[in-house]
């Protein structure tokens, strides 16, 4: 095998066209000579022309030399390689690699100057054959095998100084062309590097074993490490593991009809997958929250709905521009998959035979993947400032693989027929009794590629036999049994393999049978290292521990007798001709000076020799040991050199060694030809492998998940499918969302602190309330709530019925985006469009502080325009704003419910509750919540005298306006003023803006006045109970169709009702919500708007209804009732006014 795969790789040194063909000449025509051409690179205009090599005699003076054909230039496709490479080159800073770029030239794939010392591409030569290998693999950095060291050259070189942190050989000298490299035993830690920064690398090994004389040794593509796949070359002949990485899929993107298509590819496990109909924010999602390899874009994006010739210039398909723009890709054309899958086999240089698996999951019933504002919002990417949701799903212990799968199960809902069986699973897992396995983690890529390479050694095989015999385990166990039967649709949709339950059984027990036939597994006895009193035994570990205890001594007996039979005679020859020379010389005594000599291990050599000096006796006498000396001679290394002036072997000893060491070489061959064997056996049980590893990652998952929403005291939902014969706008309450003592996912419910609260939904909801009152977090819970429920994991809650949502859509605060050129009002308003377009009836919507990036007026506008297409969209959802002329607006709505987070007052300063109630929240506790995060007194106090006289003027009318100046105003605040005023007239425009004024100086007159009136009399009447005491009327407005709060309820409350005729009525009440039911029961009074304050007492509300009835006429207000002031004698002066609490 390993024969063959060296010969697959191989090169083969064949003359050939070092051509990249003509810049100019057009991929249709054929590759004639052209003259030469030019391009510009690096914006400099440079002639690129290609050599011709061709062989001279020997003995020429000019053998040496490359003959240059400069009618020839490099081909079309080696052009594009090129001007990738000097693109990537533009980004390099270091000093010493700028250095080097700047002695590259690009007239061949190396970037070979063959001008410069080393430079040299003739036919044979080191740079020639490196620049076959370069041919086959332009895109990737190539390594090559050069002794005890791995070198690159030219272009290759310049990125391992940049960014392995190499050093160039022969420092930075102009006169040579750029090399850097690394030793052997470094090699892991390069190709991690550049990896880890997206560069694909090629490594070429040479073969082992002594070379003839003045001949190169012979090379070949050993294997190839990319972003997210490892080198795992010579994995299967050593004794430790290699971490392999989450896997990088080669992406590409396409545009249609039915929205943008996603499609994936995975060069190790040869397959793909299609998600279709992806909104512009999902896809952008998916981009963000996964690595990749490589992206190609399809043409059919260029072609957007602005018409723009610029891809993303307006509108859709702006994100998608901004994410890409900033990465490196490549455009495709034709069919996208088959495209895609062709680019695919181009980058890694696979065969055209080579197929792909189709494992795409059908999307029918299926929740749509989180836009990229959902899940940074709600902590399913991990986000600064935000609480990480994935952080307290599952334990601190529990991480790699399983948390991988629950980030993507949340990132990408599973269909609800899947998010029901893995909720199913989890309540059983919540319910056994029995002790569980382990559960072996194992990356499928992993296997895969260890198989198919030939690599997997004894420890990976330890891992296999883990994975199959767990997976019986759990069905043997009439507990587990359960759990692993619902355990395989998930498994399903995670690798796109459908296995019958049976069929999973009976080949992992195939699978573990053989693995245990030949495998030495763990707790089981091994092979004994040799061991021999005359030889040091740091020699034998290091010569058998590689191979020995990895398979059983049955399938190996007589390599493993030969070794012993030469470990043996070694230690026989050690004893005859080395110990009798340490005999003589410990009976020697000396002073200072004597004779020295032991028996050692040259591990650099691999061998046992004699070490000593001043052992040869002065005179030989025939005493004992002088004929072990006569036959000593000088220790020589592999290339026959001599070791050293004390190193001493005899010939005995060294056939004995080669014995040994042939003996060893073939035991070892022989283990790792069994290995490499069971490699192959189990290949052709990859699916069942890569099911039962995957199938393992899940249930560790999920029990972890269950274990750690135990501890937390989270609860199961009830998952409920949409009545689909309903009318989507008919609410009754059978597709709503119901939580129960919802919590914040963040806090800990065993710790204590978390607030609760519950959530009956069955519409849309306008959410009001004061800063840090708990609106955003309100939003953020309930979501995230909703997105494990329909996941199929537990929720914080004490109980919830959550229906199978097929969207949740989280819009939170958004800020500039200066890269996409986007204020953060045009990142708002993309994200809102994203939304309204894709929900639907069955869709979660939660927006947070709409429309708050741009003016208040006509922000206003643009939200309650939306809040009416939602409501008309008959989703579920809330909508919170601080932007109370909402409820001004004549909205046509039929489903809002107003909504409020509640505030208490706490010794005369209002407090937030943070616990959802009834109604409408005026409060926005701004001073106390800047005054709170450290701004100056000073700021504040001027800010409340600013906000002070602010009323005041609004409440006097606006008198120093007049209908001039506002259109004057109006027409210079906008750049379409004067259009607004060709369009209408300013006539109209003045007598609109009349209009309104009136109504807004009525509402802020009487609302003045009212305070006016009633601080005065307040303050009379502290003035005799207790005169420091402040006093202050805290006004609110009910606007025309909007409800008081339930807080109003049994409360005593002085109201004033604005009428449409522009007349006012006083009156009082202890049922505010009843009173102006029957006010706007009254015809032409459904659009009336009220007043209202609270007051401790019904006697305090009645004398102060009366002292506005009779005083608000004396202030230019008709009043309907006047009358009722005449004979109201209500109340006495001697009582308690106390401190009003306005709910």
């Amino acid at each position: 095998m390993y024969f063959l795969l060296a010969t697959r790789s191989a090169v083969v040194s064949l003359p050939r066209w070092l051509s990249l063909s003509a810049f100019l000449t057009p991929p249709s025509l054929p590759r004639s000579l052209v003259s030469p051409s030019t391009r510009l690179l690096n914006g400099q205009l440079q002639v690129v022309r290609c050599y011709r090599y061709r062989r001279i005699s020997r003995g020429s003076a000019s053998s040496t030399k490359k003959v240059k054909d400069s009618n020839k230039a490099v081909d079309d496709k080696d052009i594009l390689h090129l001007a990738w490479w000097k693109e990537k080159l533009l980004v390099c800073r270091k000093p010493s690699t700028v250095q080097l770029v700047g002695r590259l030239a690009y007239s061949n794939l190396l970037g070979v100057d063959d001008n410069l010392k080393n430079g040299s591409l003739k036919e044979g030569s080191l740079n020639w054959e490196i620049l076959q290998f370069k041919s086959r693999f332009p895109r990737e950095v190539l390594l090559c095998r050069v002794g005890d060291f791995y070198e690159a050259i030219g272009i290759d070189a310049c990125i391992l100084v940049e960014y392995a942190g190499l050093n160039p050989f022969g420092g930075i000298r102009s006169d040579s062309i750029p090399r850097a490299g690394c030793p052997v035993v470094n090699l892991r830690q390069t190709l991690d590097d550049l990896t880890r920064n997206g560069y694909s690398v090629c490594i070429v090994e040479e073969v082992q074993g002594p070379a003839q004389a003045r001949c190169r040794k012979g090379r070949f593509i050993s294997g190839h490490a990319h972003p997210g796949s490892p080198y795992v070359y010579g994995l299967v002949g050593v004794d430790h593991d290699l971490e392999f990485p989450e896997q990088m899929p080669v992406i590409g993107i396409s545009h249609s009809a039915g929205g943008y298509c996603m499609i994936l590819v995975l060069e190790t496990m040869k397959t793909y997958s299609q998600e279709d109909g992806l909104t512009e924010e999902a896809l952008v999602t998916k981009l963000r929250t996964r690595q990749y390899h490589h992206l190609f874009l399809h043409v059919s994006l260029k072609q957007n709905s602005s018409g723009t010739r610029r891809w993303g210039e307006y509108g859709e398909g702006g994100m998608l521009w901004g994410e890409c723009n900033s990465r490196s890709f490549d455009w495709i054309e034709g069919d996208p998959v088959s495209g895609l899958l062709l680019k695919v086999k181009d980058l890694y240089g696979l065969d055209d035979d080579i197929t792909f698996r189709n494992v795409t999951i059908p999307s029918h019933n299926r929740p749509r993947p989180l836009h990229l504002g959902t899940a940074t919002q709600i902590g399913a990417i991990p986000t600064e400032g935000i609480p990480c949701l994935l952080k307290v799903l599952l334990p601190p212990n529990c991480n790699g693989l399983p948390s991988l799968y629950i980030r993507d199960l949340i990132l990408n809902p599973p269909p609800y027929e899947i998010a029901t069986t893995i909720q199913a699973t989890c309540k059983l897992m919540n319910e056994i009794k029995c002790s569980i396995p382990d559960f072996t983690c194992v990356s499928p890529a992993k296997l895969v590629k260890l198989l198919e390479l030939r690599e997997a050694n004894h420890i990976e095989f330890c891992r296999i036999k883990n994975v199959v015999g767990e997976v019986l385990h759990m069905c043997e166990s009439s507990d587990l049994r359960a759990i692993l039967e619902l355990l395989m649709d998930s498994t399903w949709v995670a690798t796109g393999l459908q296995i019958n339950f049976d069929t999973l059984i009976m080949e992992c027990k195939w699978a573990s049978s053989r693995i245990s036939e030949l495998i030495t597994l763990d707790g089981e006895r091994g092979q004994a290292i040799s061991f021999y009193d005359s030889i040091p035994s740091d020699f034998f570990e290091d010569m058998e521990s590689s191979w020995k205890s990895r398979v059983k001594t049955i399938h190996i007996e007589e390599a493993y007798a030969e070794v012993e039979a030469a470990a043996e005679n070694l230690s026989k020859a050690i004893s005859e001709d080395f110990l009798p020379i340490l005999s003589r010389i410990k009976a020697t005594t000396a002073p200072l000076g004597g004779p020295k000599g032991e028996i050692l291990y040259a591990r650099e050599h691999g061998a046992v020799w004699f070490k000593g000096k001043r052992f040869a006796p002065s005179v030989w006498a025939g005493t004992p040991g002088e004929d072990q000396i006569k036959q000593l001679k000088p220790a020589l290394d592999s290339k026959g050199r001599k070791v050293g002036e004390e190193w001493f072997t005899t010939v005995k000893v060294e056939q004995e060694l080669s014995r040994y060491h042939g003996a060893c070489d073939k035991a070892k061959a022989r283990v790792l030809d069994l290995l490499r064997g069971l490699s192959a056996e189990l290949q052709t049980k990859i699916n069942i492998l890569v099911f039962a590893s995957m199938l393992l990652v899940i249930a560790k998952a999920l029990f972890a998940h269950v274990s750690e929403g135990r501890r937390r005291k989270w609860v199961f939902p009830t998952l409920r499918g949409f009545s689909m014969s309903q009318d989507a706008l008919a609410f009754d309450g059978k597709n709503g969302l119901d939580i129960v003592g919802l919590a914040p996912y963040w806090f800990d419910v065993v710790q204590g602190g978390a607030v609760h609260n519950t959530v009956k939904m069955e519409s849309l909801f306008l959410l009001t309330g004061p800063n840090g009152g708990g609106k955003s977090s309100l939003l953020r819970s309930i979501g995230a709530a909703a997105l494990l429920g329909i996941c199929g994991l537990m929720v914080p809650a004490e109980s919830a019925t959550i229906p199978h949502f097929d969207s949740i859509m989280l819009h939170m605060k958004s800020y500039d985006s200066p890269a996409d050129g986007k204020s953060s009002f045009q990142v708002e308003m993309s994200e809102i469009r994203s939304i309204v377009t894709a929900a639907s009836t069955r869709s979660l919507v939660l927006v947070d502080e709409i429309c708050r990036g741009t003016e208040t007026a006509k922000g206003t506008c643009i939200a309650g325009s939306i809040i009416e297409t939602l409501d008309r969209i008959g989703c579920l959802g809330i909508i919170s704003t601080h932007l109370h002329g909402i409820f001004s607006l004549p909205l046509n709505t039929k489903n809002i419910v107003y909504k409020a987070m509640g505030t208490t007052f706490i010794d005369g300063q209002p407090q937030p509750t943070w616990k959802l109630i009834d109604g409408i929240c005026h409060e926005s506790l701004a001073f106390e919540t800047a005054k709170k995060e450290g701004i100056p007194e000073a700021i504040i106090d001027r800010a409340e005298e600013l906000y002070l006289q602010s009323r005041i003027q609004a409440f006097s009318g606006l008198e120093t306006l007049n209908g001039r100046k506002c259109v004057e105003e109006i027409v210079t605040d906008s750049d379409e003023g004067h259009t607004q005023l060709s369009r209408i007239g300013a006539d109209t425009l003045h007598h609109e803006m009349e209009s309104q004024k009136v109504m807004q100086t009525q509402n802020m007159s009487i609302e003045r006045v009212i305070m006016l009136i009633c601080q005065k009399k307040f303050l009379e009447l502290h003035k005799r109970t207790d005169p420091s005491e402040s006093v202050e009327v805290q006004l609110h407005s009910v606007a025309a169709r909007e409800q008081p709060p339930p807080s109003t309820i049994g409360a005593s409350v002085v109201y004033v009702m604005l009428r449409p005729d522009k007349k006012i009525y006083v009156g009082q009440t202890d049922d505010l919500e009843g009173r102006i039911r029957a006010h706007r029961s009254k015809e032409g009074m459904q659009k009336a708007s009220f007043l209202y304050f609270s007051v401790s007492g019904k006697s305090i509300a009645c004398q102060l209804e009366t002292l506005l009835i009779n005083q608000l006429p004396d202030r230019g207000f008709q009043l309907t009732n006047i009358a009722d002031g005449k004979h109201r004698n209500f109340g006495s002066s001697g009582d308690s006014l106390g401190s009003m609490a306005v709910l």
